[in-house]
């Protein structure tokens, strides 16, 4: 589905609000975010989670890494597990999408900018117009991860791949260095993962039970 919305995305800027109205009109009935089934506010379940990956031991390593912002182990993997689903829904590494949520959120789910960008992915309200449903609250786990990886993935369509231009205009800050960077240097630091990094599954074992 976000190759479909990505496609209707790619004629519009992030200035989207200037566009003509019939073209508006067009984009906002056809792009409709796609969360009408779900249940907006409650994270992906273990048994959804294991039917995408063979081994869990991202969930246990991730868990690890994220302990200090989140220490709640249960809302930690719940977070863990929607951040997973919704990033590779949307052709996403999971590593990324998590690099920029601590750059843009610090993991605070009802984090608000100066600008009033909202939650985990700080999604402007203007996009619930563009491509989303009025009753949509960007607060929710789901819709805002939803919202903020679909946007994600089309600017780096938009951008060919470059995912330096791509967190530029995801930021609105398209040719500086200091939002990518930010986001790159959180990838590198914390979040990306090498075969060596996955947790020991004795590990995990005694995690588990902790």
């Amino acid at each position: 589905m976000y190759r479909i919305i990505c496609a209707l995305l790619a004629a519009f800027t992030f200035n989207s609000a200037h566009a003509n109205s019939a073209g508006y009109e067009q984009l906002a009935a056809t792009t409709q975010i796609g969360i009408f089934n779900e249940i907006s506010d409650h994270p992906i379940s273990y048994a959804e989670f294991t039917a995408l990956v063979d081994d869990i031991s991202w969930l246990m390593t991730m868990s690890h890494r994220l302990e200090k912002y989140i220490p709640d182990r249960l809302e930690r993997e719940d977070f863990l597990r929607t951040v997973y689903y919704e990033a590779t829904r949307s052709g996403l590494d999971p590593q990324l999408v998590l690099s920029v949520i601590q750059v843009e959120s610090g993991f605070k789910k009802y984090a608000i900018s100066h600008a009033g960008a909202r939650g985990y992915m700080q999604i402007m309200p203007f996009w619930v117009d563009l491509i989303g449903q009025q009753d949509h609250n960007l607060f929710h786990l789901r819709i805002n991860l939803r919202y903020g990886c679909t946007i994600l993935r089309h600017y780096l369509d938009k951008e060919n791949g470059d995912y330096f231009r791509a967190l530029g205009r995801y930021n609105g800050s398209l040719g500086e260095a200091t939002y990518p960077q930010m986001v790159f240097d959180r990838w590198h630091a914390t979040w990306r993962l090498q075969p060596s990094d996955m947790m020991p599954r004795y590990q995990m074992a005694n995690r588990s039970i902790d």
